[in-house]
């Protein structure tokens, strides 16, 4: 065989190689495109192009990775509820995926005052209740009294207990929401609770200087011989 045969051979396979090699990498060309379209199309709620990528086979649990996000969180995040509302009913949606800190589609919701967005979630069986932080220590810690009167009516544990023992009365006496620690004590909250440092909702509400609420705290725990 001749140098020119042998050297064309050698072309023809380089350049069959090349094809192969472009082949597979446009598959992943285009899922990172997808999924950066994905993204975006929920940042600035776009539900018809949150439809299209969805019909292409993306994933609706795509996870996003700084944070560790679905789309439903960042949907509830950047307040884009037209596209929240497409992924809520797109097929095989999962409701209790956790972000790297442990945060919930509903614990988002809760934590925004977004009370439609935890209406839906509830009507689809969203996890009221988990181990560590929840839902109802979120909308406490917001002051969100509406989600937290809906919470406790879906059951909520309302001394829940995060990781360090705080809970949803301790929250709301530390932001200082009044409304809320009334409402979570007239719900029978226990404000004797400690968490892991020893401190109370009346330690607390001392420590943010939230006078208001550590006068009715303290009226509350000697009228029932607990201070």
């Amino acid at each position: 065989m001749s140098n020119l045969s042998i050297e064309t051979g050698r072309r023809r396979l380089l350049g069959a190689a090349c094809i192969l090699l472009a082949g597979a990498l446009l598959p992943a060309l285009g899922q990172g495109a997808a999924f950066d379209d994905y993204f975006t199309a929920i940042k600035f709620d776009q539900p018809d192009q949150l439809r299209a990528l969805l019909r292409r086979g993306m994933d609706p649990n795509t996870i996003e990775p700084k944070r560790g996000e679905t789309g439903l969180m960042l949907a509830l995040r950047d307040n884009s509820m037209q596209a929240f509302a497409v992924l809520l009913n797109a097929r095989g949606i999962e409701l209790e995926t956790r972000a790297n800190n442990g945060d919930t589609a509903l614990m988002i919701a809760a934590f925004t005052g977004n009370l439609p967005a935890v209406k839906e979630l509830l009507a689809r069986d969203a996890e009221v209740n988990q181990v560590g932080w929840t839902a109802l220590h979120y909308a406490a810690a917001a002051g969100h009294d509406d989600i937290v009167r809906l919470l406790l009516e879906e059951h909520a544990y309302i001394d829940a207990e995060s990781p360090n023992k705080t809970t949803p009365l301790m929250m709301a006496a530390r932001g200082g929401f009044i409304m809320t620690v009334k409402l979570l004590l007239d719900e029978g909250a226990d404000m004797t609770l400690k968490n892991d440092k020893g401190m109370t909702a009346l330690d607390f509400a001392k420590q943010h200087e939230k006078k208001d609420i550590a006068e009715g705290l303290a009226y509350r725990m000697r009228k029932a011989g607990k201070l």
